[in-house]
């Protein structure tokens, strides 16, 4: 399978001394779903950031969709992400004032791209919201607003869509539902979770502490992420 996201000795130093990553080496495949997850302070949410292009490491190499990242200027990075990177995030990041419709649309006018108004109805209609794209955000439960969110991450068809933390504003049943959905996209999905019954959905789980690789799980199961990230916890001195 052709590596759709590939990390090459990735570093993150922060002011201060604080090294967030300490030489992160990974690859994630075309349509792979990966959890990342690691007790707090482990460097996760930094990874993600430093992956999707939203830091800079400070040492080490980014590749999506073979074009190297950490090789761009700042705004080639940015027209890139808007066209090849989708983000889904715990508080979906939708506008009021819009509709379901014009709030999945939004990236593509900011980009500057045309809207295909028959695949975005297509989309919606796929996640269930077929009959809300006049509605405003205000008017739909959690689950239907972060189904909204991913709607709005594959109209751009992405090369790569990250997640961080998408469930963790979500009531169970809707996070079951989110996360059956995402499972369900056979697209190239990163996404960052504390919880191991939603890591439990990925195909793998990529495992972190103190900002270095600490093992991976293939084919997880909820109470075999919990296990690890006990371990990890003792490791490193911090509650998983």
């Amino acid at each position: 399978m052709t590596d759709v996201v590939r990390l090459e000795s990735l570093y993150k130093t922060y002011d201060g001394g604080v090294t967030a990553l300490d030489g992160v080496t990974a690859s994630f495949p075309a349509g792979s779903f990966t959890a990342v997850m690691g007790p707090s302070g482990s460097g996760k949410s930094t990874l993600l950031q430093c992956a999707a292009g939203l830091d800079r490491p400070t040492g080490g190499r980014v590749f999506i969709d073979g074009t190297e990242l950490t090789a761009t200027k700042d705004t080639a990075m940015t027209k890139f992400r808007r066209t090849r990177v989708s983000f889904v995030f715990q508080d979906y990041n939708l506008l009021p004032s819009l509709t379901v419709e014009q709030n999945v649309v939004l990236p593509l006018r900011l980009a500057g791209r045309r809207a295909d108004r028959h695949r975005v109805r297509e989309t919606l209609d796929r996640l269930g919201l077929g009959d809300r794209l006049g509605e405003l955000p205000e008017r739909l439960s959690g689950g239907q607003r972060q189904r909204v969110a991913i709607a709005r991450a594959l109209v751009a068809d992405p090369a790569v869509i990250f997640a961080d933390e998408p469930t963790g504003a979500l009531d169970l049943r809707s996070a079951r539902e989110v996360l059956a959905l995402l499972r369900s996209l056979q697209r190239t999905i990163i996404m960052v979770t504390h919880d191991p019954v939603a890591a439990s959905y990925a195909d793998s789980v990529l495992f972190l502490a103190d900002g270095r690789l600490a093992g991976s799980l293939r084919a997880p199961t909820a109470d075999a992420v919990a296990e690890r990230l006990a371990h990890l916890g003792d490791r490193v001195g911090v509650a998983a």
